[in-house]
């Protein structure tokens, strides 16, 4: 008698791959479904680019450059920054999402459900390092439509720059989720993430971190967005990199860590 071959059982994890990708595919529909949050997170940033460029320009690359005024000069130094804070406000939206579905009982749910139990935190980080790519291609895409060109940056350093703009992307993006849930609510998931994009306003996007008060510098130097702009300008624009490379690399990996591990944290808690 021939045996018949029982079917292969699917392994750990081929079943975590499989309930991401059906929670990553969820999370999509409901971008697509919600435009009008993503839309008015990328329009910050968008807006931003116009106001510094249009009508700060001038001034503010005269300040910098202690030359005359250099609208196309301030442009090139804005961008890097620019595509970074893009990154944090598409993450705003993240944390909305989550609070939402902590708050909404579907989390509950999911817990109850035959899924691997990542496959919920996965599908809505995956979605939102997405969303935040193609923000930072649509703002960059405005840029280059304005007057925005990189110098000379080789194609290693195009790379390179993809590279950190994704690590950026996750470490914020864990961190929202964080953030959104311990939120009681999608309002209050919103107002805490704030400071992502806030601490671009303090950093060395808009103006050097030398032309700021002495007894400010230390705050705009020391915190993650003033490296990685540094080195996000240095690939693009052929500026020293120096030490702000490694500094953006180990803030990227740090805040990974602590996202994934406080989102995880919540997760596994009991629902009381």
């Amino acid at each position: 008698m021939s045996s018949r071959l029982a079917p292969a059982r699917p392994t750990r994890i081929s079943l975590a791959v499989r309930d991401s990708s059906t929670m990553l595919r969820r999370n999509l529909l409901h971008t697509r479904r919600y435009p009008s949050l993503t839309l008015n997170l990328l329009l910050t940033p968008v807006m931003l680019l116009l106001l510094f460029v249009y009508i700060f320009g001038d001034t503010m690359s005269a300040g910098i450059g202690g030359g005359g005024a250099n609208r196309s000069a301030y442009l090139a130094y804005l961008v890097p920054g620019l595509l970074l804070m893009t990154i944090g406000s598409t993450t705003i939206g993240t944390a909305v999402s989550v609070s939402n579905d902590m708050t909404e009982g579907i989390i509950a749910r999911f817990r109850t459900m035959a899924i691997h139990r990542g496959s919920v935190l996965v599908g809505h980080v995956v979605g939102s390092v997405l969303q935040s790519i193609m923000s930072v291609v649509l703002v960059g895409a405005v840029a280059v439509a304005i007057g925005f060109r990189s110098t000379n940056a080789t194609a290693l350093e195009w790379v390179a720059a993809f590279g950190l703009l994704t690590l950026f992307a996750l470490a914020l993006t864990w961190i929202a989720v964080g953030m959104g849930m311990v939120s009681p609510n999608a309002e209050a998931a919103g107002n805490n993430a704030m400071p992502l994009i806030f601490l671009p306003l303090i950093s060395s996007t808009f103006v050097p971190v030398d032309r700021m008060p002495g007894w400010f510098q230390p705050i705009a130097e020391y915190q993650p967005f003033t490296p990685a702009v540094e080195t996000l300008r240095g690939l693009l624009l052929g500026t020293e990199i120096g030490h702000n490379g490694w500094l953006a690399i180990a803030w990227c990996l740090a805040l990974t860590v602590l996202g994934y591990l406080w989102s995880k944290s919540v997760f596994d808690r009991d629902p009381k």
